[in-house]
C-alpha cells in the first residue's frame, strides 16, 4: 500500500537520513522506514512554475510511480521526489524515464504492471 508523506518533519527525517539520487528533472531521497508500507512525498518549488505547471508535474510524478513501480518491491521505504526547474518542460515519457533511472540506481527491480 502506498501512502503520502504530510508532515514536514518526516520530509526532513528522509532529507537528513536517507540516501539521494539526481538527474536533469528530479530528485530522489529515500529511507527504509521499518513498516509494510511505501510513502511518497512530493516536492515542487514555485521557482519550477505557477500553481498549475506544479500541479502537473505533481500529477505525472503520482501516475508514473503508480503505473510502472510495483509497490511489493518498495514495501517499507519512505521515498521523496523533488522536481527540478527543468521539469516544468518535461513530458510525461521524459519523467518516466527520469524515475526509472533513479529507482535503478537504487538497486532495486522495476517492473511494470502490464507485465504482471
Amino acid at each position: 500500500m502506498i501512502q503520502g508523506i504530510k508532515k514536514d518533519s518526516d520530509f526532513r527525517k528522509v532529507y537528513k537520513f536517507g540516501k539521494s539520487y539526481s538527474n536533469k528533472y528530479l530528485v530522489l531521497y529515500f529511507l527504509k522506514n521499518n513498516t509494510d508500507t511505501t510513502r511518497l512525498g512530493i516536492s515542487i518549488s514555485k521557482k519550477v512554475g505557477k500553481a498549475n505547471v506544479r500541479n502537473k508535474i505533481r500529477r505525472r510524478i503520482k501516475e508514473v510511480f503508480r503505473l510502472n513501480i510495483v509497490d511489493k518491491i518498495l514495501r517499507g521505504y519512505d521515498i521523496v521526489f523533488i522536481a527540478r526547474v527543468a521539469a516544468s518542460e518535461a513530458t510525461y515519457e521524459d519523467i518516466r524515464k527520469s524515475m526509472n533511472f533513479l529507482i535503478k540506481k537504487l538497486g532495486l527491480k522495476i517492473t511494470s504492471r502490464k507485465n504482471i
